[in-house]
């Protein structure tokens, strides 16, 4: 039986940059983009290219490989012909591969946001789809406010839909902006569009999560005959977010309602990486993953003690819908040793580390791995520093240096102009090959100075590290109160373009932050050997 495909578009980068407290900067939009690239995921929105600097600087350049890169934007104006609306112009000079327009579909909406007539709004979404057509662009329209609009008026919500489609649209998305409609509606009304002369095979649909049901409406939806689902990294965006794919994903592919039907541009075995690009987002994010996620939650396949425990120690399949380990995620009751040295080889083996099961220092990897997690690591996020601790484990990191010493300073003073400033400074001494250096700096606050005091003179490697920066700098605060742990993340990147994350954990937020600067640089001079060949040196 031939399945029919699902196409998955992400709207991370531009609807869910409408998440309270989430503002993406050009840099953290290129690392998201790369994550869903490499994932699978279909169309990569970026954002709206002209509304703001960070998205007319991303959008002037093609950030995906396989992915199509989508720009988001408005339809013409109405009253302005389409070569002179400065709003299409800007998509159009971007560097997308397609193009998704954003056109009103409720009357009630046309008429009082617009202040245009029916007519009027229908020739705009005819006139941008066909200009993003003879720009040889993949177009699409977002019908906001579709369902509700429909409910009100189905004779124009269906004539905004059809305009789009008779100038050449490849999809139509049907928006439940307001997130109110039920999945019953949800199924009823596709149906109904289908039935009015629109292939389901472009149609999309694009659900809020305003009633908890983003999920199940785009489930509805698919039954109903769309194919193409918009959704966001775990689910964020505006209030209350949107459909999550994370949920999605690995739905489609393991329920046999959907698996025995349908087919995605992601394979089933790519699952296993699905729980580390849910964590590693919220790392990136700076904000504590979602325990109680569906599929990659860290509660997700954990039972406390009593029958349910009892039951899983005989058979996983007695309280878990799905294997854990094929969604990447793990087992917390029944985690047998084989079990966990199974999945730490298969992470090494990712990393180009080679370790046979039965070498002791795997089970001191394992042992050390959960007894930092328990201190406050998070390796999800921090690659690199996982990467290191393991060749240490297995004596495969030479010590390019030592530390002995540093000390942080920081000063509120008065200037000669009589300017309140406060000034920072660090010390540090290392010994490289038995030759004692200290090296101090000024920067703009204590770990500032730290990193440019640390990366100031290391003997021989200093040529090696001269094209290291540190790009993004994180802080979160594990517990209560002033001595509370703190977990610091860094990310790094050299004159190759390659970026990699390191973490620290201590009560001292200074501490913490030393530890990831020291990670970024050894793994830095680690990967450096590693691409010469020479990491036995």
């Amino acid at each position: 039986m031939t399945r029919e495909r699902i196409y998955l578009f992400d709207t991370t980068l531009r609807d869910g940059q409408q998440t309270p407290g989430i503002d993406f900067s050009v840099e953290d939009k290129q690392a998201i983009a790369k994550m869903l690239d490499e994932f699978g995921i279909d169309y990569v929105e970026g954002g709206y290219p002209g509304a703001n600097p960070t998205d007319t600087v991303f959008f002037e350049k093609k950030r995906t490989q396989r992915a199509q890169f989508v720009a988001f934007g408005m339809t013409k104006r109405s009253g302005v012909s389409v070569s002179n609306d400065p709003g299409v112009a800007g998509l159009l000079q971007s560097k997308a591969d397609a193009i998704c327009y954003v056109a009103k579909s409720w009357d009630y909406h046309v008429r009082v946001a617009l202040g245009c007539t029916n007519e009027e709004n229908l020739e705009s979404i005819s006139a941008s789809v066909t200009a993003a057509r003879e720009a040889g662009r993949e177009a699409m329209v977002d019908c906001e406010h579709f369902f509700d609009g429909y409910k009100a008026n189905p004779d124009y919500a269906l004539a905004c839909a059809k305009a789009a489609i008779a100038a050449g649209a490849r999809w139509v998305v049907l928006c439940d902006t307001n997130g109110g409609t039920q999945p019953a509606e949800i199924r009823e009304i596709v149906k109904a569009v289908i039935e009015a002369g629109i292939p389901g095979q472009n149609l999309g649909i694009h659900a809020h999560d305003d009633t908890g049901q983003a999920v199940a409406n785009s489930l509805a939806a698919v039954e109903a005959g769309v194919r193409q689902i918009q959704g966001t990294l775990n689910g964020i965006g505006e209030r209350c977010g949107n459909a999550n794919l994370v949920t999605l994903i690995p739905t489609l592919l393991l329920k046999p309602a959907y698996a025995e039907r349908f087919e995605l541009g992601i394979a089933r075995d790519d699952l296993a990486g699905l729980t580390k690009l849910s964590r590693a987002f919220d790392e990136l994010l700076n904000r504590a993953p979602d325990a109680q996620a569906p599929y990659v939650g860290a509660s997700a396949f954990a039972t406390k003690a009593g029958i349910h425990a009892s039951a899983l120690l005989k058979e996983p399949e007695t309280y878990e819908h799905v294997p854990p380990e094929v969604v990447g995620n793990s087992r917390r009751v029944m985690v047998s040793d084989q079990g966990g040295k199974a999945n730490f080889i298969a992470e090494l083996k990712r990393r180009g580390i080679a370790v046979a099961k039965d070498d002791p220092r795997l089970d001191t990897l394992i042992a050390l791995v959960k007894e930092r997690e328990a201190q406050g690591y998070a390796y999800e996020g921090a690659d690199a520093s996982f990467n290191l601790l393991a060749r240490r484990t297995l004596g495969q990191v030479p010590e390019f240096f030592k530390v002995d010493s540093f000390r942080c300073m920081v000063e509120r003073r008065y200037d000669a102009n009589g300017s309140l400033k406060t000034v920072s400074e660090a010390v540090v001494r290392v010994t490289v090959d038995g030759e004692e250096l200290m090296s101090v700096a000024e920067g703009h606050g204590p770990v500032n100075a730290l990193d440019i005091a640390l990366r100031k003179d290391l003997g021989k490697y200093q040529a090696e590290i001269a094209d290291l920066s540190l790009t993004d700098y994180k802080v979160r605060i594990l517990n209560g109160g002033t001595e509370a742990i703190t977990r610091v993340l860094i990310e790094s990147q050299d004159g190759t373009g390659r970026r990699w994350w390191t973490v620290g954990v201590s009560d001292n937020i200074i501490d913490a932050s030393f530890q990831a600067l020291m990670d970024s640089i050894v793994y830095k001079l680690v990967t450096n050997r590693e691409k010469v060949g020479l990491a036995a040196e």
